[in-house]
């Protein structure tokens, strides 16, 4: 019997693609977005103690109970808002699928759910999955801002969930408070739940503070919120990460995260409770140690013919080559691969209609090695 494909549109991700192709020809990886570096002291080592210990069956399904009084605790820190870890807070195993499950939980057959373009690619197939309609929003050229009479025009009575990205990945855009009271008053007055993807949340520069839904009350309360360990503690591949919702959808939540990957992994999780536990101030300083990176990616690109805008949040920097190349961006992130040893991510595959641009997404989270030879190399273009 043929076999009909449900997201007939997906093949590999252009992260595998491209780190991949960067493997292949032992190229700097600035592609996929990951730390190259260390995680804190002591988390590693957290984590063979608690398996050694024992601590190697499952967890409670929502997380382990001091995990979540961590994570509350970390959020009444940082953003000053008060969430019960009982009944608010669920722990994942990754950001992804922490989203995957909010979408699910919430959008039904012809619904449609609000995506911005460019827009991280997991979202897309996960409203498909469930029965929804992606519609496709762009931001405003060069700021990467939300036009909000564009949003509004796109809003329908069918619009059951907007997808926000803050900080955002690829382009690194922050939200706004005046961007979270337009969000508001617009959820309010056609009735849809919010997405806030906010996984890179430490990572703001510039003096600029990162906005959450949850310091929002209005979008408080019909919002999921979405974080991510992986992100704030460099350990991306132990793929944890926490939901937070007002009671009545993080029970709708839970209901889809027991059957898809019922509870996220428990030595790691212990190990992430002793950490915050001991230093629940270790996120404070990210923002100070990734802007220092960033700076010093751009300032040895300083004379190089590329054109960028320093990136106000997450660990992605997009760089414009106008001045190099006419070559589409993906045809030259890969091009560039193989010739010079440097990957990156066109941003034109995050995008339903591409338009006429010139930006490829390089990741610095990475050591200053790294950094200076990636540079060295783009310079030399």
């Amino acid at each position: 019997m043929p076999l009909k494909s449900k997201l007939p549109q997906v093949g590999t991700t252009i992260f595998t693609r491209m780190s991949g192709l960067a493997q292949t020809h032992n190229a700097l990886n600035l592609s996929q977005g990951f730390p190259d570096f260390a995680p804190p002291e002591g988390l590693a080592r957290a984590l063979g103690e608690h398996a050694v210990q024992g601590h190697n069956q499952y967890a409670p399904m929502a997380g382990l109970p001091r995990l979540r009084e961590a994570i509350a605790g970390q959020l009444a820190l940082h953003r000053k808002v008060t969430v019960d870890p009982e009944e608010e807070i669920t722990v994942v195993p990754g950001a992804t699928e922490g989203i995957f499950c909010a979408i699910t939980a919430v959008v039904e057959g012809g619904d449609e759910v609000i995506v911005l373009d460019p827009v991280y690619d997991s979202y897309e197939p996960a409203i498909a999955l469930a029965g929804g309609r992606a519609v496709h929003v762009p931001l405003t050229a060069g700021s990467f801002a939300i036009d909000w009479d564009r949003v509004e025009e796109a809003i329908s009575p069918k619009t059951k969930l907007f997808m926000l990205n803050s900080p955002h990945n690829p382009c690194g855009s922050v939200v706004s408070a005046a961007d979270l009271d337009v969000l508001a008053l617009l959820a309010e007055k056609h009735d849809f739940y919010v997405c806030s993807d906010e996984v890179y949340e430490h990572l703001v520069f510039d003096g600029r503070q990162h906005r959450s839904v949850l310091q929002h009350p209005v979008l408080k309360e019909r919002s999921f919120a979405h974080f991510s360990f992986g992100k704030t503690l460099s350990v991306t591949g132990w793929k944890t990460g926490y939901c937070v919702a007002p009671p009545a959808l993080t029970a709708e939540l839970r209901k889809v995260h027991q059957y898809v990957a019922f509870v996220a992994v428990t030595p790691v999780q212990h190990a992430l409770a002793d950490f915050f536990e001991a230093q629940p101030r270790y996120p404070v300083k990210l923002a100070s140690d990734y802007e220092r990176r960033r700076d010093l990616f751009l300032s040895a690109l300083s004379e190089s013919r590329f054109s960028w805008t320093p990136t106000a949040g997450s660990f992605f920097q997009l760089l414009d080559f106008a001045d190099i190349s006419d070559e589409s961006d993906t045809a030259l992130s890969e091009r560039w691969t193989r010739e010079i040893g440097v990957a990156s991510i066109p941003v034109s595959v995050f995008y339903e209609n591409p338009p006429t641009q010139s930006v490829l997404r390089f990741c610095f989270a990475k050591s200053d090695d790294i950094l200076l030879e990636a540079a060295e190399r783009l310079c030399a273009i």
